[in-house]
């Protein structure tokens, strides 16, 4: 089974909560597989911080939206400040309604970490290293 992710580019602006999704986005991509913090993660953390690149990633449309991701990451950038990072877990896909054929709810997403991509890299390297 996958752990699919998006990784969508935001501006940091003033006022605006690094743990709340933002009303606007630059970019996003798509990752099929290995989407956990543990792995893609520490991957975005490395990528910001080594200037590397990142396998198995698909740009896609602003537009695009998944029914079965378990993660949003959000890289949070402006000029002359520190690139934050954070990780929402997604509700789950509720599916459709067989009467009125619209989306039903989901469950809300959950900011599961909030920080520099050194912090992300601390929290959750261990975790990797233990399995």
């Amino acid at each position: 089974m996958s752990t699919r992710a998006q990784i969508r580019f935001a501006t940091r602006e003033a006022g605006q909560s690094f743990n709340q999704h933002p009303d606007a986005i630059h970019a996003q991509f798509y990752k099929h597989s290995d989407g956990y913090p543990e792995g893609l993660g520490l991957d975005i953390a490395d990528s910001i911080m080594n200037n590397v690149g990142l396998n198995g990633i698909e740009i896609e449309p602003l537009t695009t939206k998944h029914g079965d991701l378990e993660y949003i990451y959000y890289i949070w950038q402006a000029p002359g400040k520190e690139t934050f990072i954070s990780i929402f877990e997604v509700g789950s896909f509720a599916g459709y309604c067989e009467h009125c054929d619209q989306e039903l709810p989901t469950a809300e997403d959950r900011c599961i970490f909030v920080g520099m991509p050194t912090q992300l890299i601390n929290q959750y390297s261990q975790t990797r290293n233990e399995s």
